[in-house]
């Protein structure tokens, strides 16, 4: 096809763009929602790429390098020792992240009080897709990145992945490609920029900055990255393992237009129920020793609670031929089980609303962030009794295929997590299965009034923003 660039503003930063310094300009760019939705309907065209021949190009990127990552005891991990004092897993660097232990006390369901291991790495990374139109269409600049922890390595990244200390070169490796159009101001045009939390049963108060920027004057594609429309990307996210976590979590924040003008519940109220839920909650968190995480058993190979539940803190040997460093050792989360992440949708008066859960995670900066309707790992919960078991989940896993109307399994942060998948879904309820006003903790909401919110950090968790990704790319419309 014909490729034109076209140049649609100057960077938000350039006072020029609007004339003299000091001069106003608008609060919003109204055609910017315009734009995304326009993207999203091209689902079969690209700028480089056709979505059919997608596949071949990404078989073709896994061929080009070479990847392999294999289990080692803890005893390999170069760089990485047990702190004698403590036993928390630490990198020589003092940079990076340490798996230390925390203990958590809630005050609501079957688990009020636990230990565990947790990631904590305070610094701040940089999750951003680089935007541009080819031919009047908005196309975003994707990556063919390996993470160690992915099943199947190679997922379709955002354009910069990357914590600080990568981008900074602590581990003294190539630089970041493209890094520069979200650390630099007038490199681009910032569409959308929030701090969004990491997963909060597994992190201590991580977050990363998540961007949407459009690029200035030409920008060439490297061999490992491709232009993808929006509709593209949402063609993608109805496949198994394809568009990684860090992807999704970005284009959860596109703002795209909120065409709902009713909803269940206004959003004053809505914010008003939420405002409520974090203030009612008490979460008493406190880090402790690694090594007298209680429950928790240390061999030569794993870290793994006594009941064989939850997951496992595991250690690996990683060769990756196109990341700033080529080979390392580093120690990872590998969950025991397939998750379930689920939102269960109605309508009300013929619009579209999602069962949104106010939910507690011992690693989020706040009490509670809005979650999907079921996130759980059913084997953790098999044991209990009825009256213990997750609400709803049992609705999902029986859910007739006429009721799902989307499903797919997705990887989470394979840079942290070994083999961490979840069964994402959209599955259709009726009055008799949940009534409009849900239990304690549960509240309808629109996804538009989803979508205000996550312009906002720390109020949406990354679980649900998966599943906003699948809406706003038009992987599933409801």
């Amino acid at each position: 096809m014909t490729v034109t660039t076209t140049s649609t503003a100057a960077p938000a930063s350039s006072a020029g763009a609007a004339g003299a310094a000091g001069a106003v300009r608008p609060r919003r760019d109204d055609r910017l929602p315009e734009r995304l939705a326009r993207s999203a309907a091209e689902r079969a065209e690209g700028a480089q790429l056709r979505t059919e021949d997608f596949a071949d190009w990404l078989a073709e990127r896994r061929r080009a390098h070479r990847f392999a990552v294999e289990r080692i005891p803890f005893a390999e991990l170069d760089g990485w020792s047990f702190a004698p004092d403590s036993g928390d897993l630490v990198h020589r660097s003092g940079r990076f992240f340490t798996v230390e232990g925390l203990r958590v006390e809630v005050d609501e369901g079957p688990f009020r009080r636990w230990e565990q291991p947790i990631i904590r790495q305070p610094e701040v990374g940089i999750l951003g897709i680089l935007a541009k139109e080819f031919d009047g269409v908005l196309h975003f600049l994707m990556q063919a990145k390996m993470e160690p922890g992915n099943r199947n390595l190679l997922q379709l990244s955002p354009t910069v992945q990357a914590t600080r200390s990568n981008y900074t070169r602590v581990h003294r490796g190539a630089n970041v490609r493209y890094v520069e159009h979200f650390t630099r101001p007038g490199e681009g045009r910032v569409l959308a920029d929030v701090l969004q939390s990491e997963h909060g049963s597994w992190f201590l108060r991580k977050s990363n900055r998540n961007m949407l920027v459009e690029a200035v004057g030409d920008v060439p594609a490297h061999d490992d990255f491709c232009w993808l429309t929006l509709g593209q990307i949402g063609e993608l996210l109805r496949a198994d393992n394809v568009v990684n976590m860090d992807a999704r979590t970005v284009l959860a924040c596109a703002p795209v237009a909120d065409v709902e003008s009713r909803a269940l519940h206004p959003d004053t109220d809505l914010l008003s129920w939420f405002t409520g839920e974090r203030s009612r909650h008490e979460v008493r968190t406190e880090r402790v020793p690694l090594s007298r995480v209680a429950g928790w058993v240390r061999d030569e190979s794993s870290i793994h609670h006594a009941d064989g539940r939850y997951f496992r803190v595991v250690a690996v040997s990683v060769e990756a031929g196109n990341r700033e460093v080529k080979g390392w050792t580093q120690p990872l989360f590998e969950p025991v089980g397939l998750g379930v992440t689920a939102f269960l949708t109605r309508r009300f008066d013929g619009v579209p609303h999602l069962l949104a859960h106010a939910r507690v995670e011992g690693g989020f900066l706040d009490t509670v962030e809005l979650g999907p309707t079921v996130q759980y790992t059913p084997g953790n919960y098999a044991h209990l009794p009825r009256a213990d078991r997750p609400p709803f989940l049992d609705l999902v896993l029986a859910a007739p295929p006429e009721r799902v109307r989307y499903e797919a399994v997705h990887s989470e942060e394979g840079g942290r997590f070994l083999n961490a998948e979840s069964r994402y879904l959209f599955v259709e309820v009726d009055e008799s299965q949940v009534p409009a006003d849900p239990p304690p903790g549960y509240r309808w909401v629109t996804p538009g009034q989803l979508t205000s919110l996550v312009r906002h950090g720390h109020y949406v968790n990354v679980q649900a923003r998966t599943l906003l990704a699948a809406l706003n790319t038009g992987a599933v419309e409801l």
